[in-house]
């Protein structure tokens, strides 16, 4: 079962939400919460795989939220955290994602994407397409600029060739199966090499290495 909790000042919202949810055979909500505050320790109580959170909440917001998770202070394993906005480029979202989040989604959003987008962040993928990681981040203002020249980073000429093209493929939204296609080997095969590629640039899983392919401009042709 996946373990979910709902962290939104809208009631209404969150029952709905979560009539959707235990309605799935592999996912039960485990707890609710109407702010950043009650939700950290509903979160320590509970100890779900999945929250779903709302951005603009009174007490504290989605994005303190999120720091406060993934911060010194968070737990050790943080959970996975799919934050929830009422429009696509919204600069608190993408501050979260940059903070630890796994991605954003409208609060419009089918219940069949939302199930899928819950199942896909448990397994460890994103819920962001690259090209949509470019447009959510160019409404960042908080982020600093990078320059338009940014050198590779040192960590990164680390990786050998096979890992910089998995690295690339990955960057680009490509699922296991697309890059065991592609470089024809085996998934498990892939899957070692996402691992060692994250563990090199110190990552936490494949979300952040999209954020910081787009941070280096890792996808313009630099080597």
């Amino acid at each position: 079962m996946i373990r979910i909790v709902l962290v939104d000042d809208q009631e209404l919202f969150r029952g709905g939400v979560r009539v959707v949810l235990d309605a799935q055979p592999d996912m039960e909500v485990c707890g609710e919460a109407a702010n950043g505050l009650e939700a950290l320790n509903v979160i320590e109580a509970t100890r779900p795989d999945v929250i779903l959170l709302d951005m603009r909440m009174p007490v504290m917001d989605g994005v303190e939220t999120v720091r406060a998770l993934f911060g010194p202070e968070g737990p050790e394993v943080p959970p996975k955290v799919i934050v929830l906005t009422t429009f696509a480029l919204d600069a608190a979202a993408a501050t979260a994602i940059r903070a630890g989040a796994s991605g954003f989604l409208l609060k419009d959003s089918t219940p069949a994407f939302l199930t899928a987008a819950i199942r896909a962040v448990d397994t460890g993928s994103a819920v962001i397409a690259p090209d949509e990681l470019d447009q959510l981040f160019s409404a960042d203002v908080a982020a600093a600029p990078i320059p338009a020249k940014a050198p590779v980073p040192l960590e990164f000429r680390s990786l050998t060739t096979r890992e910089r093209a998995i690295f690339d493929l990955a960057a680009r939204g490509l699922s296991n199966a697309e890059i065991a296609a592609r470089e024809f080997v085996s998934e498990s095969t892939v899957k070692s090499h996402i691992s060692a590629v994250l563990g090199k640039l110190s990552l936490r899983d494949r979300v952040q290495l999209v954020v910081y392919a787009h941070d280096n401009k890792l996808l313009d042709g630099a080597v």
